[in-house]
Order: structure tokens, then C-alpha cells, then sequence
């Protein structure tokens, strides 16, 4: 399995507020952990890279030989709530850090299964023949979208299109989404919406078909030409 990842500041941004972590477990299952802040001043960097580093630790410690989907979903759903619970408590001690938040989508691989969760607008997508988005933006456009009330493209320019309605770390308690793939040879990527609100999916996929060891490096300079205008994060993951 391999696993290819960068996170890049972009070209209008004085910080990056998007963290991520990736690994190997004991018996070669693979995780990815990507995060993207939201606060002012630094506050979007402390809840973004508090999360991350408490999902990816509780997956190293929490993982045990033997585990099925259904207990790598149950372990995500606890990292998840345990990340929540430290961001939402650390904005309440500080009046610097009140009203942080992050977004976070997560992959476990294991024999060619991915168990994936998601909070926010962060994504995964499934490259094959054709790049297949497997994550639903928690977000006011999409909930627009699902409605009728504009369409794909006018989402893509909408003035509200940067707001999500549910984030990691804003409430006492958060619901975080869940499902199951089969990567068949196929390419998953998770990447913050530096990658997918600058890169039209075509040239995506085109570049994941590709799959060489500098994909990491190639979607973000996708992004940069697409105008760089937030922070850029991307990993990809392929059991080639």
C-alpha cells in the first residue's frame, strides 16, 4: 500500500490551518487523518492540529489485530468524540480560541477496505475510471443543492460556499458520518477544500490515474493555478 500527502499554505493565506497525519498499523493497515481549521487568528491552526494529533493517536493506540469494519467504525466514532471534546473545552478556557473549529475526514484501510468518517466540507474521494465523490459536504450549498435551489454550478461561486453547518470542536457534541469502500485498484483521496473548490474533478482524476510518487505534489500545484486561495491539503491512497 502507499500512501502520498502534503499540505501547502496556498498563494493568498498568511497561515495554514489545515493539518494531517498519516500511518501504518501493526499488521499494515493504513490510516489518514486530514483537518481544516476554522478561528481567527490561531485558533483555526490550534483546533485543526489538536484534532488531528488526538484521531491519529487514539487510532495507534486503539487499534487491536482482528478488527472488523464495524469496530474500526465504533474506534473512529470515539476518536472523533474524544477530538471534540478537547477543541470544544479548549475554546471555552480561552476567549483567544472561542468559536474554533475544524473539519475532519479520516480513512482506515484494511484489505482493500477503506472505513471512512467525516465532519464538514473536507472530502474522499475514490479515483478509478471515473473520480467517484464518496463524502457529503456538511455545508449551507449543499443543503441548498440537495433542495433544488441552485444547482452544482452555482454552488461552485456561491457567496456562502465556505459555510458548514456542522464542524468538530463548535458544540459539546458532534455527529460525524460514516462509510464503506472498496478501493478495487482504485486511487482514494482525502483533501480539504483548497483541492476541490480550485481543481475541476476531470483534472483530478487525470492526475490520480497517474498515481506516481509526486501526486501530492501535483494536485497542489493543480490548486495553485487554479488560484491558490486557501490552504491545500492532500493524501492519497493506493493498494498498488
Amino acid at each position: 500500500m502507499q500512501i502520498y500527502s502534503k499540505t501547502d499554505i496556498g498563494l493568498r493565506r498568511s497561515s495554514n490551518q489545515d493539518a494531517l497525519a498519516t500511518g501504518f498499523l501493526e499488521d499494515g493497515t493504513a490510516f489518514a487523518v486530514v483537518c481544516d481549521g476554522m478561528g481567527g487568528a490561531n485558533a483555526g491552526n490550534v483546533a485543526s492540529e489538536t484534532a488531528c494529533k488526538i484521531i491519529s493517536e487514539y487510532i495507534k493506540q486503539s487499534y487491536r489485530l482482528g478488527m472488523d469494519s464495524i469496530d474500526i467504525e465504533k474506534m473512529l466514532k470515539n476518536a472523533i468524540s474524544s477530538a471534540n471534546m478537547e477543541v470544544y473545552d479548549m475554546a471555552l478556557k480561552s476567549a483567544e480560541l472561542n468559536g474554533m473549529g475544524t473539519t475532519t475526514v479520516i480513512a482506515v484501510i484494511k484489505d482493500g477496505v477503506a472505513v471512512i468518517a467525516h465532519v464538514g466540507d473536507s472530502r474522499a474521494y475514490l479515483a478509478g475510471e471515473e473520480l467517484k465523490l464518496i463524502t457529503r459536504d456538511h455545508s449551507i450549498v449543499q443543503s441548498l443543492v440537495e433542495s433544488g435551489k441552485i444547482t452544482p454550478e452555482d454552488a461552485k461561486v456561491h457567496p456562502k460556499k465556505n459555510i458548514i453547518t456542522r464542524a468538530l470542536g463548535t458544540e459539546e457534541n458532534v455527529v460525524a458520518d460514516f462509510c464503506e469502500i472498496k478501493l478495487e485498484n482504485g486511487v482514494l483521496l482525502l483533501c480539504t477544500d483548497g483541492l476541490s473548490g480550485y481543481v475541476e474533478e476531470k483534472d483530478i482524476l487525470d492526475c490520480l490515474k497517474k498515481n506516481t510518487d509526486t501526486v501530492a505534489d501535483e494536485l497542489i500545484d493543480l490548486a495553485k493555478v487554479g488560484g491558490g486561495g486557501d490552504n491545500i491539503t492532500v493524501v492519497t491512497i493506493s493498494d498498488k
